[in-house]
C-alpha cells in the first residue's frame, strides 16, 4: 500500500511498509500537470511483461517497475479492488498502479487538485 500526498503541484507517492524492499522504491514524485488520466484500477489489469527491477505473483501482487513497448509502470497492488490508475505524460512513468486506503477519496483529491 502507499500513502499519497499533494504538495502544490507535487504528488509524491509513499510506499509502505514492506512493499518498499518488494518494490525497491521508497517513494516516487510527479507533478499535477502530468497526470491525464486518474481512476479506480481494474481488478483484472496487469502490468507489462518485462519486471525491471520489481515483484510479480500473478493475482496475487506486482510491485516494482515494469516496462512494455513504450511505456514504463511503477506498480504496488494486490489485485483487490484497492487500487488506482494514474496515467501520466511527460512523467518519469507513463502509469501509476497503487493500492490505497480509499481509492475513491484519492479519485476524487487528484481530479480535484489536478484541475485547479
Amino acid at each position: 500500500m502507499v500513502e499519497l500526498e499533494i504538495t502544490g503541484t507535487t504528488v509524491t507517492v509513499h510506499v509502505t511498509g514492506a512493499h518498499r524492499v518488494l518494490a525497491l522504491r521508497e517513494h516516487l514524485t510527479f507533478d499535477l500537470s502530468q497526470v491525464t488520466d486518474v481512476r479506480k484500477a481494474e481488478v483484472d489489469l496487469r502490468p507489462p511483461w518485462v519486471r525491471a527491477p520489481g515483484t510479480f505473483f500473478p493475482g496475487v501482487i506486482a510491485a516494482g517497475t515494469f516496462r512494455g513497448k513504450g511505456r514504463k509502470e511503477f506498480w504496488d497492488t494486490h489485485f483487490t479492488g484497492q487500487g488506482v490508475r494514474i496515467e501520466l505524460s511527460g512523467a518519469d512513468f507513463t502509469r501509476l498502479v497503487v493500492d490505497v486506503a480509499d481509492p475513491d477519496v484519492v479519485v476524487a483529491q487528484l481530479r480535484i487538485a489536478a484541475a485547479a
